[in-house]
């Protein structure tokens, strides 16, 4: 008997403009799921980040579906790894009164998703 090769795959967004603590709320909700029952909850998920993992975990079954040659079942594969890095921080300053300025950070997110069809 041959031994089943395993298909992993990922896709990888980098400087998402959007804080790394506002994304893991979302990315923690789908962690381990199927491919196709994360689609389904991101779609009801009203927030800004789910769209973008949505978008992430597409490419990643994608590129998981290429690579196979197109054999592998894209219900069948799991999300392995997801995980959100912080990016750039872009430094702002913002007047306040008598003289003095306040800083604003813009945090930039890296988001990593990781699908494989193992069991």
């Amino acid at each position: 008997m041959e031994a089943k090769d395993i298909i992993e795959a990922k896709a990888i967004i980098r400087r998402i403009s959007m804080s790394p603590r506002k994304m893991r709320v979302v990315a923690n909700q789908v962690r381990g799921q199927r491919v196709g029952d994360a689609l389904t909850s991101l779609s009801f998920m009203p927030k800004k980040a789910a769209g973008i993992i949505a978008k992430a975990l597409t490419s990643a079954a994608a590129n998981a579906e290429d690579k196979s040659g197109g054999t592998v079942d894209i219900d069948a594969l799991t999300i392995k790894l997801i995980t959100v890095d912080g990016g750039r921080i872009s430094k702002r300053f913002m007047p306040r009164a008598m003289g003095r300025a306040n800083r604003i950070n813009h945090r930039s997110s890296h988001l990593t998703v990781v699908v494989s069809d193992e069991v």
